[in-house]
């Protein structure tokens, strides 16, 4: 089927393309695409992670399907610390270990979206996955920075070291026989690759959500809604901005400085939270946009794939005791916006507290802008944190200087950096081109299928 596949990875990519040209839908590309992820960016996510996944079927309203994290039943027990050096952004505290991990619920989630909306059988779409596990994957440059990052988390085990060791190649084989489980047997492996949360696995239920909306510029936007925090960033942002016209870079930067200084709330950590998302959009109008993450990783593996630390990400989620089978709190903000009832863009990014604003940013380039999907993501960011304004090398000198003469403390940054996010977006033009674009900033790939 004719269609666009945008992700965080091109082996994720070209894992979705591969299911739309064997005649799949949105739904079948996610899938493919999010198992060729717990291989190619494993770091990121895999089957002990959590997502939210928006759907729009062709002519149907969009709905979301909530496959976050629940807290486990088992007693709270102590994490490890673990210091990452981020260089220019600093250092930060991640708390790991078996303690830091959560109930799953990505798996689930895809298997209900396919059991739904999808068309080719659940086994085919491993098909991809298994191949470039059975080859294991060149790791590209934003990726090999990343490991070198979480060098204390992702070699903290013997299993970690055999996969990421060698910084510039993951050494993934020993993931195929864990595919072959999930293939075979869907959510119920999980909870065999985690025996000691196999209970809460198995009475852990998708929840279908109503997205969070907002008009911008005639479209509609449906994004995600609570127990997500970035939706609301997002709806909140571009009503902000919706007066703005297009290339006015010193309006546009104090109004985006104003709405994320609203729409966060507070001040935002450094924190390089792992994620990854994959938008996909086909000749139906069928759409697609997925969100996950293990957070930062605990340092526990099974089956070659990474376990998630949740229950650690206290930047995100607070430090309050929360009940068991209670859905923990994200960031993540898969995004989709309508004009005229068809989708337009379909948008999601990485990048911890920082994603909403990445996809606000894109979002506002496109639809007010004009620009491609490709010339938006390139485009240079802006990010407020700790009362400070970062600003990604690419913005006009005389933005800084408007900055600094509203009061604001800025930093610039030298260029493009991961920092700012890892937008995946995929679009449709009103003569029904498509396009799709990953962010370059973290290796991202997008893949139009004609």
């Amino acid at each position: 089927m004719r269609g666009a596949v945008a992700a965080g990875n091109r082996h994720t990519a070209e894992a979705g393309a591969w299911a739309l040209a064997r005649g799949g839908n949105s739904v079948d590309a996610v899938v493919a695409a999010a198992v060729a992820a717990f291989v190619a960016e494993g770091p990121l996510t895999g089957p002990s992670g959590g997502g939210f996944l928006l759907l729009r079927d062709s002519g149907r309203e969009p709905t979301v399907l909530d496959c976050f994290f629940a807290v486990p039943s088992r007693r709270a027990g102590e994490m490890d610390e673990v210091l990452i050096d981020f260089g220019d952004a600093s250092t930060q505290v991640f708390h790991v270990g078996s303690p830091s991990v959560a109930v799953p619920g990505l798996v689930p989630g895809l298997w209900e979206a396919h059991e739904k909306h999808g068309r080719v059988p659940w086994a085919d779409l491993f098909t991809p996955a298994i191949a470039l596990a059975e080859t294991g994957v060149e790791m590209t440059g934003p990726q090999r920075f990343l490991l070198e990052i979480l060098v204390p988390i992702l070699e903290r085990t013997e299993e970690g070291r055999a996969i990421y060791g060698s910084r510039a190649r993951a050494e993934t084989r020993v993931m195929v026989d864990g595919l072959e489980r999930l293939r075979d047997v869907g959510p119920a492996a999980v909870a065999e690759f985690q025996p000691d949360l196999a209970s809460d696995i198995e009475e852990y239920r998708v929840i279908e959500r109503r997205p969070t909306e907002a008009s911008f510029r005639g479209m509609r936007v449906a994004t995600c809604p609570p127990p997500s925090l970035g939706g609301g960033v997002v709806a909140g942002g571009l009503r902000a901005l919706d007066g703005l016209g297009a290339g006015e870079d010193v309006a546009l930067a104090v109004a985006l400085v104003d709405a994320l200084r609203c729409g966060y709330g507070g001040s935002a950590g450094p924190g390089l939270t792992g994620t990854t998302h994959v938008s996909v959009i086909d000749e139906e109008g069928n759409a697609a946009a997925l969100s996950s993450t293990l957070g930062s990783g605990s340092g526990r593996f099974s089956r070659g794939f990474q376990l998630n630390n949740m229950l650690g990400e206290l930047d995100v989620i607070g430090q309050g005791e929360r009940a068991a089978g209670e859905r923990l709190p994200s960031m993540m903000a898969p995004t989709l916006v309508l004009a005229d009832g068809e989708p337009r863009l379909v948008v999601g990014s990485a990048g911890s507290v920082r994603l909403s604003g990445a996809i606000m940013q894109v979002i506002h380039h496109v639809v007010a802008g004009g620009e491609s999907v490709a010339s938006a993501i390139d485009h240079a960011r802006l990010h407020v944190e700790d009362d400070v304004v970062q600003i990604e090398g690419g913005w006009p000198h005389e933005v800084m200087e408007a900055l600094e003469e509203t009061g604001q403390t800025v930093n610039c940054w030298a260029s493009r950096n991961l920092y700012f996010g890892g937008v995946s977006a995929v679009e449709r033009l009103a003569d029904g081109r498509l396009g799709a674009a990953g962010d370059p900033r973290r290796g991202g790939h997008g893949i139009v299928v004609p």
